[in-house]
């Protein structure tokens, strides 16, 4: 087991391969398809990615009285949404690496090897295990997009996730398709 702790390195990502699994601790952002395509569409983020972690996530929060917040589920969204903008995001923002669930595609592959990112992989159907990890809710932004899509600033603790991806052109994806097929082919 790895351990990946805020503020986070470059240099600690580009030594992940794929398989490996990794426990996060400190800050992390939520992000997912409007997002993606606001910063697409060249309205910059309300914070710095710089150098940190985008969840594809759209957790149920709840609000308090006194005006905090409480993560009530925060499982992985479907990531192959993001791929159209993902790559982009990674090189524009500098993002490290980019959590998820079902795998990307090619232009995230590239963008990974590119910038120096990798892509985890987090358990769906796990959404009320994985809030628990989520020690505060410190912001929220863009709250405009509704709550699912509103970026969540996060302070989480031993978040576990898959290196599914990595900075030197792995993908595990790519090897269990590779597999799939062989078995598929050898049946025919």
């Amino acid at each position: 087991m790895k351990r990946l702790t805020y503020p986070f390195k470059r240099e600690d990502v580009r030594d992940l391969r794929v398989g490996d699994m990794v426990l996060i601790s400190g800050k992390m952002f939520t992000g997912r398809d409007a997002v993606h395509k606001r910063i697409h569409d060249g309205t910059p983020p309300p914070v710095s990615f710089d150098q940190q972690i985008i969840y594809h996530c759209g957790p149920v929060v709840l609000e308090d009285k006194k005006g905090g917040y409480e993560v009530k589920a925060a499982g992985p969204t479907t990531s192959i949404r993001e791929e159209p903008y993902q790559w982009e995001v990674m090189r524009d923002y500098g993002i490290i690496g980019v959590i998820g669930k079902g795998g990307m595609g090619p232009k995230t592959l590239q963008g990974c090897k590119d910038y120096g990112c990798v892509y985890f992989h987090a358990i769906g159907g796990a959404a009320q295990v994985l809030a628990e990890k989520i020690k505060s809710v410190d912001n929220v932004y863009w709250k405009d997009l509704g709550s699912p899509e509103a970026i969540w600033e996060l302070t989480v603790e031993d978040f576990p996730v898959v290196v599914t991806m990595d900075s030197v052109g792995g993908s595990l994806h790519d090897k269990v398709f590779a597999a799939s097929d062989a078995i598929f082919k050898k049946e025919l």
